[in-house]
């Protein structure tokens, strides 16, 4: 027989494009349209619906971009309709190719309730099953015209207050229509039909019976009467498509999705829209498919629902109690994992997993977070501690150079504790359940032979819009086909507990789940970031006094509702695209001014605390949030500091420059303003490499291959410019208690103020870096190059430190170009170590060369900034204050205590007297990462706190108030399950035994 495979399949493309396709909605009458803008930002619909309107017709412009149009629809079914299905085609202008990334619609009732959303693959409504004739329309569709900002190209659309007033798009269709049921589920068998057809290897015969009974279909379809010979045709695929599936194909778990970023090429604002768009799209196809199953994460999104949106979340909440609409994630929103402290991760799982249980009485036990940038090695405890079993990720997919070698697996974190995970290997969040994508997830599966499922989210997502009927008639289609994995639409929990059951010894990943690719958003939106660290230290201070207020000063009511707002609003600006940098400059501008707002309210709220502990009174008092003692204060107590070190002294420099010692170190700073001494007089050891300087300041190209604001590629390392031109240098403070010398730089369009400062008994060096930032496509970085032998340094993650190794034997190490680490990174060889620190850099590259003398230099760098053009052209312009220390002769348990004491300064109060900690740890291993009021307001007192050095430790709390009990609780302040429940002794205290890494929260019963 003569191979006419490529005659048939392209007969078959075009007759579907130009014949069927075109048939499924016919007999077209157009529907009156009238139009009003919306002045500025969305009104609200009661506000729309009694506006003015004007003409329109089809083939008009509207919506300047980020504008609001609002569309008036009326018509009547015409009488010979009856006992048709009507629906209405209202494309508003639509890309068919970018759903979500362009104009979308949401159809009101003239009575304001929701009908349904309009996208490019949804852009119908249905008007009557079985029309009676004569049926009045009248809708409200309120339109967005957000710009198309997909196509990584520097653009000025970002934002309102720079995008053009030029309409975007044009009406191109309003129509009544007659919905050919039998036309459409062609299209869909024909699809279907193809999509497994032209997977499957051309020597099967299965490929050759699909292709006979396509032809045979084909013949059957009159272009001029579709609608009449759409039975015949099906008639001639019914064989193809009734043959069962192989025993050992694949399994497919299809879980209905729709990936809604919080914010990226859109602005928050228009995410509350987005989501209430595509939830009203799923619960009407909950409605006519009850088998369908959607699974929606990010608490803050279903909150917005229930904030503008009332009415459409008590539908919600019912689909939830039918089964159909399933809350999953646990998290206030899909965060970033890397950069996000500790206490704000477990909050994460606070919010997002109270939110759930409040409002529908579920329990979420997976962590689902499809689209993050990687995942720090923590999580794995943190989830456990949340209570729940199971986490989702296909993000892994995305890494450019190694690939992940498994697909379901025991992930391991920082402390030993075990999730179990499932990467689907259909390597998207946003599958079309098409033919090509399944096969790909069957071949793809890592698991062959020991497992025989994964997991499919299905449904357009990114910027919202969810599964469609054409995704469930596909599943339908493949729920047992021949040719095809077996694909089920249920609940992930389902999926889970059956993988699970079949794998329980799957193979283990210890370890951070770290991302080769997205690199660069360690340090876009550098002010972002800052707000972020600066915002997550507010709340731990502002909770700590206030919780150590009300439980000691009478009458002072400790601020529930403030702090957990202010959480939320940190919670929420964590998402992972704001935190890493990656969205629209409009998103960012926002969370500048957000964050100003939260720190100002933090703040006072913190000093409303401290004033009501101090008393009143005139005595000095510095009050220490940090969680070790520092200047004879205690930690979480108040009283006058002990200075009783030293003076510092300031020499000239033989040869340019100075000398800065304060006995404990010894500085010497060139002629160019660089550090190229830093020595350790107790040791008797040089910190710097030889002729090598630190604090270097180094700029790179940077032009990434693609992702401009995610990315860097390794090849920028090939080019590097070390700015040591110098404007000025000079001493600017020169007293007992501490010496600066500042040095003035201007480099490109840019300058640059450096300040070194050796503080009287310090053993850090502390160095702040001002930026006048004008570059364009640059990097700049910070170099400290060590004399230290390191095979790997440290890196502070949430409740712990991750290794990772200096040299690149492996591409997995190579791979690890740039890495994250939060207030520090530690490099050391065995007895002596240095430490660099930082306020609010998350960015950091490791290097080692070894020298001409035998010795090794490992050069530990900060990313300080960046300047992409996509998709914010004007990212981290202006001026910065960066912050970062220099620690000779630190150990990992130094790096803890100055991390937290650079990103926790002390605050002055005058008052009474001293105030004492309203709790005590006798081991500065174990770090108390939280203070607060339990969340549901009885009063008892909440500590959290974690071994912090990687080893055991045994530990004794003492609370300074009378505890009836310590209950060892989860994250969400229950008790714990295996948890230990005791007494304080006779003295009141609470004895404590940490594994390494291990985060235990304890709930103090207050007399």
């Amino acid at each position: 027989m003569h191979d006419d495979r490529s005659v048939t399949e392209h007969r078959l493309r075009r007759t579907l494009t130009e014949r069927i396709k075109p048939a499924v909605h016919s007999r077209a009458v157009p529907l009156t349209v009238e139009r009003w803008e919306a002045p500025g930002e969305p009104v609200p619909v009661a506000e729309a619906l009694s506006a003015a309107y004007g003409p329109c017709a089809i083939g008009e412009p509207w919506g300047p971009a980020w504008g609001t149009t609002w569309f008036k629809v009326t018509g009547v079914v015409p009488a010979d309709w009856a006992g048709r299905t009507v629906e209405a085609v209202l494309d508003l202008g639509f890309d068919r190719m970018m759903p979500g990334f362009q104009c979308e619609g949401l159809v009101h009732r003239a009575d304001g309730g929701e009908v349904k959303a309009l996208n490019p693959y949804n852009d119908w409504v249905r008007v009557a099953d079985r029309a009676a004739g004569g049926e009045h329309v009248e809708w409200y569709v309120e339109a967005a015209s957000n710009p198309i900002l997909v196509d990584h190209r520097p653009t000025q659309e970002g934002d309102r207050l720079t995008s053009g007033d030029q309409p975007l798009y044009r009406l191109a269709r309003m129509d009544l229509t007659v919905f050919e049921t039998e036309v459409w589920e062609l299209v869909q068998d024909l699809e279907v039909l193809y999509d497994l057809m032209t997977q499957l290897d051309p020597g099967e015969a299965r490929r050759y019976t699909i292709l006979r009974a396509v032809d045979a279909a084909l013949d059957e379809v009159d272009p001029a009467d579709v609608p009449g010979t759409a039975p015949a045709a099906r008639a001639c695929l019914a064989g193809v498509l009734a043959a069962p599936a192989h025993a050992s194909a694949h399994r497919i778990s299809a879980v209905g999705h729709a990936h809604i970023d919080s914010a990226w090429l859109w602005p928050l604002r228009e995410t509350v829209r987005k989501v209430s768009r595509t939830t009203s799209n799923m619960v009407a196809l909950m409605d006519a498919h009850p088998d369908f199953v959607f699974a929606m994460s990010q608490a803050q999104q279903l909150d917005w629902i229930k904030t503008h949106r009332p009415e459409l979340f008590e539908r919600i909440k019912k689909k939830v109690a039918d089964g159909q609409f399933v809350p999953v994630g646990g998290m206030w929103v899909e965060s970033d994992t890397n950069m996000v402290g500790g206490e704000a991760m477990a909050r994460q799982f606070l919010y997002g997993k109270k939110f759930f249980l409040d409002e529908f009485g579920i329990e979420t036990k997976n962590v689902w977070l499809p689209d993050s940038f990687g995942y720090t090695a923590a999580l794995p405890q943190i989830v456990k501690l949340s209570g729940s079993r199971w986490f989702l990720t296909q993000k892994i997919s995305w890494s450019q150079i190694n690939a992940f070698p498994h697909h379901t697996f025991w992930w391991e974190g920082i402390d030993g504790s075990r999730v179990f995970t499932h990467f689907p290997p259909v390597d998207t969040y946003n599958s079309d359940l098409g033919g090509a994508q399944l096969a790909h997830a069957a071949r793809n599966y890592r698991e062959k032979g020991r497992g025989s499922r994964s997991l499919v989210p299905f449904g357009w997502g990114d910027g919202g819009g969810g599964p469609t009927r054409e995704h469930l008639a596909r599943a339908r289609r493949q729920r047992d086909l021949e040719g095809s994995p077996r694909v089920e639409v249920e609940r992930p929990d389902a999926f889970f507990e059956k993988a699970h059951a079949e794998y329980e010894d799957a193979p283990v990943w210890a370890g951070e789940l770290y991302l080769e690719l997205h690199r660069g958003t360690y340090t876009s939106q550098a002010k972002t970031k800052q707000g972020n660290r600066r915002g997550e230290s507010l709340l731990r201070e502002a909770e700590l006094w206030a919780a150590t207020a009300a439980v000691r000063v009478p009458g002072f009511g400790y601020p529930y509702e403030e702090l957990e707002r202010l959480w939320k609003t940190v919670l929420l600006h964590q998402f992972h695209d704001i935190l890493p940098g990656s969205s629209i400059a409009w998103v960012h501008r926002e969370a500048r001014q957000t964050y100003a707002r939260v720190h100002a309210e933090l703040s006072a709220l913190t000093l409303a605390a401290q004033s009501a502990l101090a008393g009143p009174g005139q005595e000095r008092l510095v009050f220490n949030c940090a969680p070790h003692t520092r200047r004879g204060i205690p930690a979480g107590g108040a009283c006058r500091p002990t200075d009783t070190e030293g003076p510092v002294t300031v020499e000239d420099r033989a040869g340019g420059g100075h000398v800065l010692a304060n006995g404990r170190l010894r500085l010497e700073i060139d002629g160019r303003g660089l550090l190229v001494s830093a020595y350790d007089v107790q040791e008797r050891r040089e910190a710097l490499a030889p002729g090598a300087a630190a604090n270097l300041l180094q700029i790179h190209p940077d032009l990434p291959n693609m992702w401009d604001a995610w990315d860097i590629d390794a090849f920028y390392r090939n080019k590097v410019t070390d700015l040591v031109a110098l404007d000025a240098m000079e001493v600017t403070e020169s007293g007992p208690a501490s010496v600066t010398v500042t040095v003035d730089r201007s480099f490109g369009s840019s300058t640059v103020r450096q300040s070194l400062t050796l503080r009287a008994g310090a053993r850090t060096v502390d160095m702040v870096t001002e930026v006048d930032w004008h570059e364009t496509e640059k990097f700049l970085k910070v170099a400290c190059p060590l004399d230290v032998k390191a095979e790997r340094t440290a890196a502070e993650t949430q409740f712990g430190h991750v290794y990772r190794a200096t040299h690149t034997n492996t591409s997995w190490e190579a791979a690890k170009f740039e890495i994250c680490a939060h207030r520090w990174i530690h490099a050391e060889e065995p007895g002596w170590g240095v430490a660099l620190l930082n306020d609010s850099t998350y960015g950091h590259d490791v290097t080692r060369a070894m020298r001409p003398d035998g010795g090794q230099t490992t050069t530990v760098r900060l990313s300080l900034l960046r300047a992409p053009r996509y998709p914010d052209p004007e990212t981290d312009q202006g001026r910065h204050t960066l912050r970062h220390c220099l620690a000779p002769g630190a150990t990992i348990g130094d790096a803890v205590r100055e991390g937290h004491a650079l990103n926790l300064p002390e605050r002055e109060v005058r008052g009474a007297g001293p105030v004492a900690p309203l709790l005590t740890v006798d081991n500065d291993a174990v770090v108390v990462e939280a203070v607060k009021l339990a969340e549901d307001r009885g009063g008892d007192v909440i500590v959290r706190l974690y071994e912090s050095r990687g080893g055991r430790a045994v530990a004794t709390l003492t609370p300074g108030f009378t505890a009836t009990a310590a209950v060892e609780s989860d994250l969400l302040e229950r008790p714990l399950e295996g948890g230990a429940v005791s007494a304080p002794g006779p003295d009141g205290t609470v004895p404590l035994t940490l594994r390494p890494f291990q985060i235990v929260t304890l709930r103090l019963h207050r007399a």
